[in-house]
């Protein structure tokens, strides 16, 4: 097999992998974090693009929330969290987060990538949306969604918040969700009032039966 061949092979290779790069990036728009709240599904993290009303909603876990809301409220603890701790390791090894990738919905699970840069090379990791957007927002690096992710999984939240308006409200479904959430963000005086009240309504109800 003769150099040049060889060579041109090389070359083939590296417009290829370019333009790969290239239709990658093109697919990617930017967003920013519009709002993390709780449902009755769990933690939902908001992601929005400018000039689109629409939010991508992502569910993620309670701790990852916690770690998320804390850096973008900008809040400090007496002990690092654990995304904190990667931060300073990531600092100290003379490294960065540039960016983050949404880059897929399977199934109903959503995958990203990490890329961190060091002195010589950027690294491209696999990782959970959640530890992805809370390490992003600590190194205040951007955050990416795939267009085909965000046109398959975003929603109108103005046009949902219409729809559930028009329906009859449960007013116990509605004390449950709200002790739930009570819960969640650890207002427990709250919450006992809540559920006090839940069960004299849940009472009431069986009476009549």
């Amino acid at each position: 097999m003769s150099k040049s061949y060889i060579l041109s092979i090389f070359i083939g290779l590296l417009i290829g992998k370019n333009s790969h790069d290239f239709m990658k990036k093109s697919a990617f728009i930017q967003v920013k974090i519009e709002n993390i709240s709780l449902s009755n599904l769990g933690f939902i993290v908001f992601l929005k693009r400018d000039g689109n009303e629409d939010v991508l909603p992502i569910c993620i876990g309670a701790m990852e929330a916690h770690s998320i809301a804390a850096c973008y409220n900008n809040q400090s603890f007496p002990r690092p969290l654990s995304h904190d701790l990667f931060k300073s390791i990531l600092g100290d090894l003379n490294c960065k987060i540039t960016k983050i990738h949404v880059t897929d919905l399977i199934d109903g699970t959503f995958y990203a990538r990490v890329f961190i840069q060091n002195s010589n090379e950027i690294l491209d990791l696999d990782s959970r949306p959640s530890d992805a957007i809370a390490l992003a927002l600590r190194f205040e690096a951007p955050i990416f969604v795939h267009e085909s992710v965000f046109k398959a999984a975003a929603v109108n939240l103005d046009k949902t918040k219409e729809k559930e308006e028009e329906e009859p409200v449960d007013p116990i479904q509605k004390l449950k969700e709200d002790l739930k959430k009570a819960v969640g963000e650890e207002r427990y005086e709250d919450a006992a009032k809540l559920h006090d009240e839940l069960k004299t309504k849940t009472d009431i109800t069986h009476n009549q039966i």
